[in-house]
């Protein structure tokens, strides 16, 4: 167990996400243009506010999933690092008589992400502003501090233009590498674009709810999420599942019921707090409930 592993259970660790895509949206129509974008609610979001969101194409596939935080004169919207490009040229292309400005500020900026139980704490002894609710975002100084975890941990992102690692170092957190994030996030059963969520994913097939606004009117491909909706299901959804083994099958491993195919595992990693594999999946929806029993190989897997 490495030291920053045991800083996300247990304490706060970091790592630096520069890497991450930050775009910024100006102009009077912005907040509507997003709206007519994203899967929720951006029209009332106000200052200090912010969401989790997807991008859908017209046929309500996923796109990109992105955070959209709301500032005076701005939307921040922040993404994985591969889909920074894909999420500009898509909300571009649908600027047409909208006054709308849009500056990738990826390089110019910088982003910190601070995990773990302790990390409010952790900010506290340096005098932050702790926003609450998620993706709510309060300043820092020339810096802001918004309530968001790669993880599923308690965790918040640190945005800024200069050098913020040495504060949180002097007040006790600890480097964490991605290879710990990811094995955390997946522990938890946090999905992420490009691993978990696919382009092909409907939005209720990955059971992300909280990224989806069902009251606020027309946007791209809500005609697909309304039709799923009034039908009542999915054919598949994606799950955390735990398995009795101690080695972690590839992405795309089989999950049988009753010797039948049943699903398709996404991401998995061994933990050692729990001594078994955890993971995520895809399953098919009469074996998603909690406690379904189904086969990785010959290991018992469980949905969790």
């Amino acid at each position: 167990m490495s030291e920053g592993y045991a800083a996300l259970r247990r304490g706060a660790a970091f790592l630096d996400v520069s890497a991450r895509g930050r775009i910024v949206a100006r102009g009077r129509d912005r907040a509507r243009l997003l709206h007519n974008l994203t899967t929720n609610e951006v029209k009332k979001m106000t200052p200090g506010s912010g969401c989790y969101a997807y991008l859908l194409s017209p046929q309500g596939r996923v796109q990109a999933d992105l955070h959209l935080l709301c500032f005076e004169d701005r939307f921040l919207i922040e993404t994985e690092p591969e889909l920074r490009e894909k999420v500009f040229q898509h909300i571009r292309r649908y600027i047409i008589a909208d006054q709308v400005e849009l500056e990738d500020v990826t390089a110019q900026t910088s982003e910190i992400a601070l995990e773990g139980p302790g990390s409010a704490a952790l900010l506290a002894t340096l005098s932050a502003a702790i926003p609450g609710a998620p993706d709510s975002h309060l300043p820092w100084g020339s810096a802001t501090i918004a309530a968001m975890s790669l993880t599923g941990q308690p965790g918040f992102r640190i945005f800024g233009d200069g050098d913020l690692l040495s504060k949180i170092v002097s007040a006790g957190g600890a480097g964490a590498s991605e290879d710990d994030f990811r094995q955390v996030r997946i522990e938890n059963g946090k999905p992420r674009y490009g691993e978990d969520i696919r382009e092909t994913s409907l939005p209720q097939e990955t059971q992300q709810m909280h990224a989806i606004s069902f009251n606020k009117g027309c946007y791209l491909g809500q005609e697909i999420v309304e039709r799923i909706r009034a039908q009542g299901h999915v054919n598949k959804k994606l799950v955390r599942i735990e398995i009795d083994a101690a080695e972690a099958p590839a992405a795309g491993a089989k999950l049988t019921a009753d010797g039948a195919e049943a699903g398709e595992i996404t991401s998995a990693v061994y933990s050692p707090d729990s001594g078994k594999v955890l993971g995520l999946a895809y399953v098919r929806t009469p074996h998603a409930n909690p406690g379904t029993e189904l086969k990785a190989g010959d290991a018992r897997a469980v949905v969790g």
